[in-house]
């Protein structure tokens, strides 16, 4: 008999392939031999020193299939790690993806938004610049010893950027009635845009008295310089009725 376990050892599968991994199996595993061998209660630490040498013929059939799932469910469980691991990266990488994608719109956001603010600023100043070009034009007028509204009107016309001249006009309108040598009797506001006091206009040209091109061109400067242009004027005008 022993002769024949001995050749079965060749064969030997060692719980300690099965289980070492597992404490919990090797103690079963040990326990389990020990009492199939008629050994105490008390001598499982002895056993578990031994254990190593025993073979899965030494166990019950019955506990054969517990000692082989050890190892499988290590293995499992060491997948499921794994696979869990990869997961949380997969999610970290997703998750750095989307925070720099929106860190880029942002950025493409705010970029937009000042070339926007910066395209409006270079238009304003065209516009600017525009008035500013034309009312350098008042010297092509030819001076006359009158001129009717409809002529002062087509002067302005001529000297304010097609934008403008409503605006501009307006204010006229409310100050003076487009009559140039309009004159307020209390304060001395003189012209066109009744200017205070009238001499301020000779800054535009000696003949401010009497020609509303000077007048215009003073006007004009005046809007720009102080509101940025006609239209900024009107609408302060509007709200104080002064400008």
């Amino acid at each position: 008999m022993r002769t024949m376990l001995e050749g079965k050892r060749v064969s030997r599968i060692s719980v300690r392939g099965f289980a070492v991994a597992s404490a919990t199996a090797v103690t079963t595993v040990g326990a389990v031999v020990g009492v199939a061998s008629g050994q105490e209660q008390g001598s499982v630490a002895h056993t578990e020193a031994t254990a190593a040498d025993a073979t899965i013929a030494d166990i019950p059939a019955g506990l054969q299939a517990q000692v082989q799932a050890a190892p499988l469910t290590q293995q499992a469980d060491e997948a499921s790690t794994q696979a869990d691991a990869a997961a949380l990266k997969s999610a970290q990488e997703e998750a750095r993806k989307a925070a720099a994608q929106d860190a880029q719109d942002k950025k493409d956001a705010a970029d937009k938004k000042a070339k926007a603010e910066e395209d409006a600023k270079k238009r304003e100043k065209e516009k600017e610049d525009a008035s500013r070009s034309a009312a350098r034009d008042a010297s092509t007028f030819t001076a006359k010893a009158s001129y009717s509204i409809a002529e002062t009107q087509a002067i302005a016309r001529q000297m304010l950027p097609g934008d403008q001249f409503q605006c501009f006009s307006n204010i006229v309108d409310h100050e003076s009635g487009w009559n140039y040598r309009a004159t307020n009797a209390s304060s001395g506001a003189y012209g066109l845009v009744q200017a205070l006091p009238g001499t301020k206009m000779a800054s535009a040209g000696s003949d401010w008295r009497t020609n509303p091109a000077t007048q215009i061109k003073w006007g004009l400067n005046y809007m720009n310089s102080r509101y940025n242009s006609p239209c900024g004027a009107w609408s302060f005008w509007q709200a104080n009725h002064w400008y």
